[in-house]
């Protein structure tokens, strides 16, 4: 009851828990106590004060970062609402710069944890403005660089990295005390730069400075299992994914380091040209507030091998609707998929608009790699050199990304690990097509009597022979002799 000697007590452990917790956030001052977030991340969060002071702003502080840290997300974005007008409180405010600081780097450690990056690197941004103390601007520093390397602004998120770790070896805090979400940061770069040998070292990091944080060991795991997909160890790495998300230790683990390994094995399954089992891995999954992880993006790569253009096209709808609200390493492969699908339904205009978005957004954030996985390499190839090229302002980009594209690895490039089984459901267009590839005409002749481009042709051609599992005409002929399309 309230005012028993029990309620007291446990409202005294709390308010100790949580000014601890604040303490320790930055460091300097030795790491959050696991007893202590624990119970945290349990607690109800208070209603906006009258008047902002340090107190209440640090128990907010340590509630945000407790429930970040144990992966308490249930309330999702109505939290940071609840407080703030985006980056503005709601509510006047009496509060050091320490204070403001503090509470500004948990509600973006909150942030990137739900995978709402965007938002994240806005409130680490405003916390730097505030963060008068070392140990301040480089927390600061790690909630941008996650925040930007969710966003797949890793040229940013590697210079944000850059400037904390100085911070950290000019002061000379204890190992342990380094930011997990600052190597979170760095194995996402690692990943996008196809960087092996640095995303193994990582995880080998995490495993050393946080032995006694299972959600960090479960991190190290999920880096090692990245390693395997870009090492193209199919096998292993589908193991090694389905361990993770299966087995007891997936209840102490982020949120967003499972969705990465959820994606993992979708694209493991495209690679391996089984994209029925990559959708049915999918299938549970929906996108979260600001598209961190994209499992539309993901659903689309699937949708494409399997020659279902438009409903690729209304998976990804509500993700170029959203536009500034959505992540851009996500959007950038959804604008790409979408590009694909268009250009193999015959409509050149709208597959050359969605590349150019993509590239332009592309020319802000730098080319990576990982924005073309799981793509057909040689219809992304000829998509992009043909808009690049028709733009001045783009065509310089033509060299890197020529070579990004061909580094990737495209969909059942493995001939070994592509099951074989009956050609999939071609579409209306393309059951015409195929009669008239029986024929002697040449693919400008039959455009001609289509009434359509050639390059129209070529798409559908494309898709046929993907669909087929063939690389040419005569191949497609012979597989399609014994076919009823």
């Amino acid at each position: 009851m309230p005012g028993t000697s029990s309620s007291v007590d446990a409202r005294a452990a709390f308010r100790a828990a949580a000014l601890s917790t604040a303490q320790r956030l930055a460091p300097g001052h030795g790491v959050p106590l696991s007893r202590h977030l624990a119970l945290l991340a349990e607690a109800d969060f208070p209603e906006p004060p009258p008047v902002w002071t340090d107190e209440r702003a640090l128990t907010v502080a340590a509630l945000l970062s407790a429930r970040a840290r144990r992966d308490a997300l249930a309330e999702g974005t109505t939290v940071v609402r609840r407080y703030f007008d985006d980056v503005r409180l709601l509510r006047p405010a009496a509060l050091s710069s320490g204070a403001r600081a503090l509470l500004y780097t948990s509600v973006g450690e909150y942030c990137a944890a739900l995978g709402w990056p965007q938002v994240a690197t806005r409130f680490g941004a405003e916390a730097l403005l505030f963060a008068e103390a070392p140990a301040l601007r480089y927390r600061a520093l790690t909630v941008m660089s996650l925040g930007h390397a969710i966003n797949g602004e890793f040229e940013a998120a590697e210079s944000s990295r850059e400037a904390a770790d100085r911070l950290f070896a000019e002061h000379g805090w204890p190992r342990q005390e380094q930011a997990y979400i600052l190597l979170l940061a760095e194995i996402l770069t690692s990943a996008a730069s196809l960087d092996i040998e640095r995303l193994a070292r990582i995880s080998r990091v995490l495993d050393e400075a946080f032995a006694d944080n299972p959600y960090a060991v479960y991190t190290a795991r999920a880096a090692e299992v990245m390693v395997q997909l870009l090492r193209r160890d199919f096998g292993g790495a589908r193991a090694g994914a389905r361990q993770l998300l299966h087995s007891s230790g997936s209840h102490e683990s982020h949120r967003m380091v499972r969705s990465f390994v959820v994606s993992i094995l979708s694209d493991i399954y495209v690679a391996q040209g089984d994209p029925l089992q990559a959708l049915a891995v999918l299938e549970p999954y929906r996108n979260p507030q600001g598209h961190g992880v994209c499992f539309s993006m993901q659903r689309s790569a699937a949708l494409l091998q399997l020659g279902r253009e438009r409903d690729l096209l209304r998976e990804t709808d509500a993700c170029v609707a959203s536009e500034t609200d959505h992540c851009l390493r996500t959007l950038m492969p959804v604008l790409l998929g979408r590009a694909l699908a268009w250009n193999r339904l015959g409509d050149d205009r709208r597959a050359r608009q969605s590349v150019e978005a993509a590239l332009l957004i592309m020319a802000q954030t730098g080319t990576w790699a990982t924005t073309f996985s799981m793509l057909p390499r040689d219809e992304t190839m000829e998509l992009v050199e043909a808009v690049a090229g028709a733009r001045p302002d783009l065509a310089a980009m033509l060299p890197e990304l020529t070579r990004t594209i061909a580094l990737v690895a495209a969909p059942g490039d493995d001939g070994a690990d592509r099951p074989a089984g009956p050609p999939l459901r071609l579409t209306p267009t393309e059951r015409d097509l195929v009669s008239q590839l029986h024929s002697s005409l040449s693919l400008a002749e039959i455009a001609h009597a289509r009434g359509v481009s050639v390059n129209t042709v070529k798409s559908q051609v494309r898709s046929i022979y993907l669909k087929l599992g063939v690389s040419g005409r005569t191949e497609a002929v012979e597989h399609l002799s014994g076919v009823r399309a």
